[in-house]
């Protein structure tokens, strides 16, 4: 697979990453050890060289996990991980970015890793409680001491990025973005661009619903994120059909699936932008890296662009008390 960098100190990556989340967390009931084991080793053997985890998914054991896997092959590998929350009784208590807190959150995730250093660290959520510039010194810390590689955002706006990468240089932003959620090329892309940092789209997918196997009729586990948000209820889901339908059609013409155009459309955007689809199914693996090859010609994009302008998307992209969190 081709590699990409993220960042101005040149994180090398290759051009799509594995989000990890969903193995243990948010899509309904974790995964078996051996089946997330599997699944992790078979996205590097296809060539997958960037890991997306975090604290919060488990919390911890998806770090575990992480770290198992890929303990074999470290040195050939970027893992990246997260800080910023507290957990009381094993579920998230609101945020914590506190420095000591992100002291003790680092040396807990090298050793749930099996690793002594943290590729790419990122700060979850903006705590409004604790200075951007107090946390980018604390990350800046970190690296000087050999513990942490690049210093990354999640959902930060943007004028917090340009607050943090003044104290230490933002290796990357993690936030959501696919056809399905283009409101980052309004002010974040731009401000990415302007300062070097790289972009890793989560829910390049949106969330599974632009595969094309997921419609009104469709019911989801009782632990599954989606029954919480607006953009999956059924009846916003039978609306948002319609945008599913026409992808499916020009995916055809291709000779692709709907969900190998929408990566291939994001990859194209940006040489900077490396998105992180996860699944936890062998034939969704091959399918997803399959979009690695994917070719859209400038035609193909301002076709994309015009349809997907005159196609409405119907429902929030989270429920309200989520939707506090991002955009800070």
């Amino acid at each position: 697979m081709r590699q990409r960098t993220l960042g101005q100190d040149g994180l090398e990556v290759s051009a799509l990453g594995f989000g990890c989340m969903g193995i243990s967390f948010g899509y309904g009931p974790a995964t078996s050890r051996d089946e997330g084991l599997a699944i992790i080793r078979a996205a590097f053997d296809g060539g997958v060289t960037f890991f997306d985890t975090a604290e919060a998914y488990g919390p911890f054991t998806n770090e575990e996990l992480v770290g198992e896997a890929l303990a074999p092959v470290r040195d050939e590998v970027v893992i990246a991980t997260k800080f910023g929350f507290k957990f009381e009784n094993g579920k998230q208590a609101g945020l914590d970015s506190r420095p000591s807190h992100i002291r003790e959150v680092a040396d807990a995730s090298l050793k749930r890793l099996k690793t002594d250093r943290i590729d790419l660290l990122y700060q979850h959520r903006v705590d409004p409680n604790v200075p951007i510039e107090d946390v980018a010194g604390t990350v800046k810390e970190l690296i000087r001491e050999g513990k942490v590689r690049g210093f990354g955002l999640s959902e930060a706006g943007v004028q917090t990025i340009r607050r943090a990468h003044a104290v230490q240089p933002v290796t990357a932003l993690q936030s959501e973005y696919s056809l399905w959620w283009r409101e980052p090329e309004r002010d974040v892309l731009p401000t990415l661009e302007e300062l070097h940092i790289g972009f890793v789209p989560f829910s390049p997918l949106g969330k599974g619903f632009l595969t094309g196997k997921i419609d009104e009729k469709t019911t989801f586990d009782p632990n599954d994120f989606r029954n919480v948000v607006p953009r999956f209820t059924e009846e916003n889901r039978k609306a948002n059909l319609v945008f599913v339908e026409w992808l499916k059609a020009f995916a055809a013409r291709k000779h692709a699936t709907p969900a190998q155009i929408a990566l291939g459309w994001l990859l194209a955007q940006k040489p900077w932008i490396v998105p992180i689809p996860g699944t936890t199914k062998r034939h969704r693996l091959e399918e997803n890296l399959g979009a690695a090859a994917i070719q859209l010609a400038g035609d193909d994009l301002r076709e994309i662009d015009r349809a997907a302008s005159q196609i409405q998307v119907y429902g929030a992209r989270y429920p309200e008390h989520l939707q506090q969190l991002v955009g800070r």
